[in-house]
């Protein structure tokens, strides 16, 4: 079995046990598996092909979907809180 393979169970495996953790204590791990997680998907959508890899990013999009969101607000500034009252 390829080495990515292996890593992406892993890292599946890590995500699930980090989700069962109390909220406080989510963000460390959670942060360093968000930043792996590109560097996973490519190297599995290198051995596989691109579909591969599409199937893995939406995985991790809807996995990661309201951490994502909250950086997009904050990297590019579309502070919806602002409008709200």
């Amino acid at each position: 079995m390829p080495l990515s393979v292996i890593l992406a169970c892993a890292w599946v495996l890590a995500a699930t046990i980090v989700a069962l953790l109390p909220m406080r204590m989510q963000f460390p791990p959670g942060i360093a598996l968000l930043i792996a997680a590109p560097v996973v998907i490519v190297w599995l959508g290198v051995d596989y092909g691109w579909f591969l890899s599409l199937a893995a990013t939406a995985a991790f999009v809807s996995m990661y979907r309201n951490p994502l969101r909250y950086y997009w607000r904050k990297w590019f500034g579309s502070d919806e809180e602002e409008g709200r009252e």
